[in-house]
């Protein structure tokens, strides 16, 4: 058994004078009562951090208890389960899938198109906050457009989360593309037969089926006319609640810090780097206006034009335009905006309080990527974030 629980078994003593049965007779032998084996019918078990036992038929175990079988992949880098407990319990698709659900029918708006495209960038930049997956260090990738620079697998081991395992399988087994190909292959939007087999198939309901097995939704049956759907209310109103307190407080923020209620908890990776990825895929997906219901119009109005200015300024690499230094001024306003007819015209743009509210939450990005990532100073995992963005600010719904 070179995988799974690790079971040793030590050497049984026999007492003097005991006949020992062959091997083929069908006689059942009768254990010594003072042996480890009558106290233990199973046999001895490895105990974390004793790879000794075993070995004899006192060691291996705690006394006055039952010896525990563990699994030798839980240690590896470092504490058992030490990743997990540095991310957040929710998915940023998952995040995402909450806020475009309705509360009670459990179902997203039939009217929706860009929520599909904008879950898979959201796999990709789930990967990429993991750090499974990095920019090709190249030098001649820089002129190349964001979405054409190709990402590899850097980590293959398993996230925990399926729909993640299967898209990494698939990213290490094949082809290097870029971020733009790869959301295009995993939508099935390819007029290659050849790389049909790339889509990912049913994410809507796999995600939602993820979520009733944490707790969050549940399942039901819903008649349409002519047909029953299963369909996914909301079970933890709570988990929801999360997620919209964390994206009003970002966008509505009226100080120029970023505010401790638009963050995860303190021992989540990346707080600030999440909370940007959840509005600006939100945005992408159409489902941002659902958590600003609450807001009157001008504030709601406010709230789209700060969440564009966010989105033009973590669409580019590095991100935000005109900055030399991690704690130096940035230049806010000089992205792409997608938006500037529409929503600038409507609320004046997201106003200087906005401006500098987005360029402190430029600054605190920057600290939270790995120094000297690379020869050059760059996180290759955050470039990949930056071309997830950049295709979502160059969807048509924006």
């Amino acid at each position: 058994m070179s995988e799974g629980l690790t079971r040793r078994r030590g050497a049984q003593p026999t007492p003097s004078g005991s006949s020992t049965p062959p091997a083929n007779s069908s006689q059942p032998t009768t254990p010594n009562p003072g042996s480890s084996s009558h106290n233990n019918p199973r046999g001895s078990l490895s105990l974390p951090g004793n790879p000794s036992a075993g070995s004899s038929s006192t060691s291996g175990g705690v006394e006055g208890r039952s010896k525990i079988a563990f699994d030798p992949r839980d240690y590896e880098n470092g504490s058992m389960g030490g990743e997990r407990e540095r991310m957040p319990r929710l998915t940023v698709m998952e995040e995402v899938l909450l806020l475009g659900l309705k509360d009670k029918q459990g179902y997203l708006s039939f009217w929706n198109d860009n929520i599909s495209y904008a879950l898979r960038g959201c796999i990709i930049l789930e990967l990429a906050l993991r750090r499974r997956i990095a920019v090709v260090k190249d030098p001649s990738r820089k002129r190349l457009p964001l979405p054409d620079r190709l990402i590899e697998v850097i980590d293959e081991r398993q996230t925990g989360e399926t729909i993640l395992d299967e898209a990494l399988k698939m990213m290490k087994t094949s082809e290097k593309y870029g971020t733009g190909a790869w959301i295009d292959l995993m939508s099935g939007e390819t007029w290659n037969v050849m790389k049909i087999g790339y889509q990912l198939k049913q994410v809507r309901e796999r995600l939602a089926k993820g979520l009733v097995d944490k707790g969050v939704l549940r399942t039901e049956k819903r008649n349409f006319l002519l047909f029953d759907m299963a369909t996914h209310p909301i079970a933890d109103l709570n988990a929801k609640e999360d997620v919209l307190r964390r994206t009003l407080a970002l966008l509505t923020a009226r100080t120029t810090a970023i505010p401790p209620a638009a963050l995860h908890k303190e021992n989540v990776q990346y707080r600030c780097m999440r909370a940007v990825a959840l509005v600006s895929a939100a945005y992408a997906a159409n489902v941002l206006e659902n958590a600003l219901q609450r807001l009157n119009y001008d504030a709601r109005e406010a709230a789209f034009a700060r969440c564009d200015d966010i989105l033009a300024e973590f669409s580019q690499w590095p991100f935000g335009a005109g900055t030399s230094s991690s704690s130096g001024p940035v230049n806010i306003g000089g992205g792409p905006s997608k938006k500037d007819g529409i929503l600038t015209s409507l609320a004046g743009g997201s106003g200087g309080q906005g401006r500098e509210s987005v360029a402190e939450l430029v600054r605190e990005v920057r600290k939270e990527m790995q120094p000297g990532a690379g020869e050059d100073g760059e996180d290759l995992c955050f470039e990949v974030v930056a071309t997830v963005m950049n295709v979502m600010s160059n969807m048509d719904a924006l």
